[in-house]
Parts: structure tokens; sequence; C-alpha cells
């Protein structure tokens, strides 16, 4: 399989170079030249498979041109060996708990793969060219850091370098990455994700520093970060066809850098029968306005108690746009958007908790209100409930009037000390840092 730029001005690369990479000569984000669809006799037997087989059948579709059956089977086996609950809160709307990873949050199944897939490939690198290591850049507004962090953690041969916004994580969340060590090392930006996020993509531009040191990314902007994540919409599909509640389903994503639902929209043209999706937003609004508009004018983001979805400038939304051949109508088509305020959040959460008894964390309540919301009649819907909620133990608390329970491993992370290197949001800063490495 053969890999563009979306912004249609590099040449071709195998999967090798568009993982290894991330991003293209040209700025934009790699895109596979088509989508391979899956048999309808997946679809058939779906609700009886595990969810390591649906994962692999997919991934395999994605990847199997590229990558040795076997060692991608091991890569899948590796990477998802933990279970994915589909959890009832009303009649008509479903909770797929994906924070039963390693890090309690959804992104540990795209992290992980990753960093496995990456692993694959750089031993071909290394037997044919003299790569001592590959360093890993990736921006986090929360959740992506920890994911990449320990997904990555020991992985001979690579060195992970964690961007993340000075004050503007929770605190369970940076001690995830951030009492790591070994070959993590976390930088704290003076700034806000998006300024994170410009650093990465500057220095990936910059060709004195490639020549310094091998650069990829493990952001959602990597395919091998953001198609991974996919493999949950074909499984929640399955559940909801074992209950005889699959002839019309809903998905919706609470979205920030627009990855997760990116890849959903991958799995619909891979023949998942997904009737239609809902993008739900906190207060950074921006892909609800070019909903609303048909005008995209990224912003810097502000800060909400939803903070893994602060995001001004979602970098997937390129991926989104070339997906649909640049039509706004073609996207309103499969596509609809929501966004609430931190007061919405929080009232979405104590009506919950108090009518359902179910604990949402404030992103899964952006999904779970769009729901309620914007669901028809006759539909069944499932949100993605991507983070526990004890990540954001201080602010459910507050909202909710309880006193959640801290898993064990997260209290592993926060006996640990705080290791981290202050940075300006100045890239020349950054690059300096870089260069003595």
């Amino acid at each position: 399989m053969k890999y563009y730029s979306t912004n249609g001005k590099a040449p071709l690369a195998t999967l090798q170079k568009a993982v290894v990479k991330g991003l293209a000569e040209d700025k934009g984000l790699y895109m596979p030249q088509s989508i391979n669809p899956l048999p309808q006799s997946f679809f058939g037997s779906i609700q009886d498979l595990s969810f390591q087989e649906i994962a692999y059948q997919v991934a395999d579709c994605f990847f199997g041109e590229d990558v040795e059956a076997d060692a991608l089977r091991k890569i899948i086996y590796d990477t998802l060996s933990f279970d994915v609950p589909l959890v009832k809160v009303t009649e008509n709307i479903y909770s797929l708990e994906l924070f039963h990873g390693p890090t309690l949050a959804f992104k540990d199944v795209g992290a992980r793969f990753m960093a496995r897939l990456l692993q694959y490939f750089i031993r071909d690198l290394k037997d044919s060219k003299d790569l001592k290591e590959v360093n890993v850049l990736v921006a986090t507004s929360g959740d992506t850091g920890s994911a990449v962090a320990n997904g990555f953690l020991g992985v001979e041969g690579i060195h992970v370098y964690v961007l993340y916004p000075k004050g503007k994580v929770s605190p369970i969340q940076e001690c995830q990455f951030t009492t790591l060590g070994q070959n993590i090392t976390a930088i704290e930006v003076d700034g806000v994700f998006d300024d994170c996020q410009a650093l990465v993509k500057s220095a990936f531009m910059d060709r004195e520093l490639n020549e310094h040191m091998q650069l990829t990314s493990a952001n959602s902007i990597n395919v091998a970060r953001f198609l991974p994540q996919s493999f949950y919409y074909f499984y929640a599909y399955g559940q909801l066809k074992k209950l005889g509640l699959a002839d019309n389903v809903v998905a919706c994503v609470p979205s920030g850098n627009f990855g997760n639902i990116c890849s959903a929209l991958f799995g619909k043209r891979m023949g998942l029968p997904i009737n239609r999706f809902i993008a739900a937003n906190n207060e950074n609004d921006v892909f609800f306005y070019y909903l609303q508009t048909g005008s995209y004018y990224p912003k810097r983001s502000v800060q909400t108690i939803a903070n893994a979805m602060d995001v001004g400038a979602p970098s997937n939304f390129a991926r989104i746009y070339n997906l649909y051949n640049r039509s706004h109508e073609a996207i309103c088509a499969e596509i609809s958007g929501a966004t609430y305020t931190d007061e919405q959040i929080a009232c979405t959460m104590r009506e919950c908790l108090k009518e359902t008894a179910y604990q949402l964390d404030p992103h899964g309540a952006c999904g779970y209100r769009a729901l309620q919301e914007l669901l028809h009649e006759g539909e069944i819907g499932f949100f993605l409930e991507t983070a526990h909620p004890a990540k954001f133990k201080q602010v459910v608390d507050e909202i909710c009037g309880t006193d959640i329970e801290i898993p064990a491993r997260l209290q592993a992370f926060m006996k640990g000390e705080k290791q981290s290197v202050s940075m300006s949001k100045n890239y020349a800063d950054f690059k300096a840092y870089l260069m003595s490495r």
C-alpha cells in the first residue's frame, strides 16, 4: 500500500516511511491510496468474534500488504490484552468503556500498536543503515502523553519526548508521563496544546534538526496511531449485533484532534454499518462551526474541564476533508456536531449519575449529552467513554459530590517523582534543546 499526502505535493510513501516519518515533506498528513473493504462474511459473523480477532482482520486490510501475517497478529494480540465493555446507560444509549488499558484511556490501543509497529520497521532500518535511535515527538492535551509514554516505555531504540501545556492537564494525567524516566522525557511547555503541536510540526519540517536526529510523531497525525482506533467501532457494532440492536446505529465521539472519529470514518469506508456519526465538542468548537457554515477557521484553544479535547486547530480535519473530497455537503450527510460549555458538561455528569447511577468523566459527558439531544426515534447510540473518571478526580468529585476511588495502577504513578524539562513556546528554544541531545 502506498500513502499520499493530504497537501498533494509530496512523493508517495511506503507504510514504513509513513510510520517512521510521521508527517509528509509538504507538511501534509499521510493517507492510504485506497481503503480496502472487508467481506460481508466478516460482518455476518462479527458478533461471534473476539476483540482481538476483529482487530486483526481490520488491521490486515490496512497493513497486511506491508507487515508479515504472523508479526501483525502478534502485534495485535500484544496490543489488545484487555477488554472493552459495552455498558447500557439508558434504553437506547450505550457507553463503550475505553479505559481498561494500561493508562485507563482510549489512546492505549493506538499507542501500543504504533510502538510495536515502529519497532518492527526500525529493525529493518537498523540493518540497512546506521540508525542508532528513533526519537518520537508527541504533543498532548492530556491522555495522548500518558498512553504514548507507557506504550513506548522501555522499547529499545526509541526515545520519546512528550510535550504538554503547563498547568493544563490533570495532576493524574501529568504523573503518568512525568514519573517514568528511562526512555521517556517530559517537556512542560509554557503555553497551550496548540503551541505544543506547533513545536512538534516545526521540528518535523526543520532540515538541520532532521539531519541531526531521526524524528517521528506518535500523535494521531501518524497513520499507525489513528488507524488502530477503528478497532473499537467494529467491536462495538459486533456487541450491538449480538444484542439484536445493530439495524440503526449512531456513534458519538468526544472529539479534540479528531483522530478517533477519523478512524471511525475509515471504518465506514471499509463497510462498517454505522449509519451516522456525531462529533461532540467542548467549547473548542472549530469543527462544529465548520459543520454549520462550511468555513474552517482554526483558533487558539480555550481551557475547559474536558481538557483532552482542548484543541483549536485539529490536525485530522485535513484527513476528514480529504476523505470526503472536500465536500461540506458530503461531510454533513454523515457527521453532525454538538458543542458544550463547562456548565453543561457538569450538569450532564450530575444528572446522569443521579438518574442512571453511571459515572461519566467530562469527555464522555459530551458524548452522552449529544446522544440525548440528537438521537432520533428508532436509533441506538453508543458514545465513547474515553478515560476513567478517576483521571479527573478533583473535577469529577467537585461536580458530582463523590469520592472516586483511584485505581491501583493510577496510584502507582502518583508515587513517582516528577521529572520534566521546562520549555518556552519559542521554537528556537525547543530546537536548541533537541540539537544538544
